[in-house]
């Protein structure tokens, strides 16, 4: 990210400016990505709306975005699980091994 810029794209054949401070060339992947969900929509629907097209793609990328937000917090939640188990052996084999090396004389 850097400071604020004027980039041009073109979605579904129209031409727009957008003000952003991410770099251009991840705005154009976006516009791309956006391009390839509208004529995926294009293709399963009858629709010729333009804003019908748009709306059905919104909904269409809002459902893909939540559905990794969900597989994101499983994983993240799977990870926490193993995370925590393996500290708990690593903690009973070095309390083990501490316990097996450590004599005290006196």
């Amino acid at each position: 990210m850097g400071k604020e810029r004027s980039v041009e794209i073109k979605v579904f054949g129209q031409t727009y400016t957008v003000k952003t401070d991410a770099e251009e060339g991840h705005i154009q992947e976006v516009a791309r990505y956006v391009n390839e969900k509208m004529d995926e929509v294009l293709k399963k629907t009858r629709s010729v709306s333009t804003v019908n097209v748009a709306i059905l793609t919104a909904l269409n990328i809002a459902d893909d975005l939540l559905k990794e937000k969900e597989n994101r917090t499983a994983i993240l939640r799977e990870i926490e699980v193993r995370s925590k188990d393996l500290a708990d052996k690593i903690d009973i084999q070095i309390g083990g091994k501490k316990s097996g090396k450590i004599s005290i004389t006196g």
